[in-house]
Order: structure tokens, then sequence, then C-alpha cells
């Protein structure tokens, strides 16, 4: 899970716009479970990884049995794991015969 983690990285490095995510690497990406526990992060920007999981866990509370493959989740609520107006976090479910983990980015 961490090489996904790390893929994840280098794409959104590769297609970003922004010099802070090019240049900088202001980003943090991750995979986490179907209940929003940390599987696996990547090393960019860890600092993001220590609300990155509240935002996690609202979409699945606020979305449980309503997740579909396809959807994306975008979110910078303060009292949900936004830390400040520029970072915006990216949730995109993955779904897997046999597991279900989440992968996050944020930047």
């Amino acid at each position: 899970f961490m090489s996904i983690a790390e893929q994840m990285g280098v794409t959104l490095q590769n297609t970003a716009y922004s010099v802070n995510i090019k240049e900088r690497l202001d980003f943090s990406c991750a995979v986490f479970d179907r209940n929003g526990a940390l599987v696996a992060n990547a090393p960019h920007m860890p600092v993001h990884l220590g609300s990155m999981d509240r935002s996690v866990e609202t979409i699945i509370r606020l979305n449980s049995g309503d997740i579909h493959p396809g959807d994306v989740f975008a979110l910078n609520a303060p009292y949900n794991g936004g830390t400040h107006l520029p970072d915006i976090t990216v949730v995109t479910p993955v779904f897997e015969e046999t597991i279900s983990p989440l992968a996050g980015e944020m930047s």
C-alpha cells in the first residue's frame, strides 16, 4: 500500500500547475481502510496526515452506505479535518473484491 500512496504523489506532482505542489511538494498522499484508519502514507508532507484521517472519517460518517466506485469527495471544513483554506482534502474510494480502502490526498 505504501507504493500506492507514493504513486499517487508522483501523479499529483506531475499533473499539478501549482509551484507549491510541483516544487515544494506541499501535499500528502495516503491510503485508509474502510473505517478511516491509516494503512499507508507516502513521505511527502506528513504534517497533513494529522488531520487527513478526520476528513476521511467525516466522509464515511456522512455517506455511509452511499459510497460508490467513481465517487470523489473534496473538503476543507475546519471541524472535519480541514487545516486552512488553501489545503483541500480529496478522497476517492477504491473498491476491490476482498478489501475496500480509501485513498486520500491533501494539498
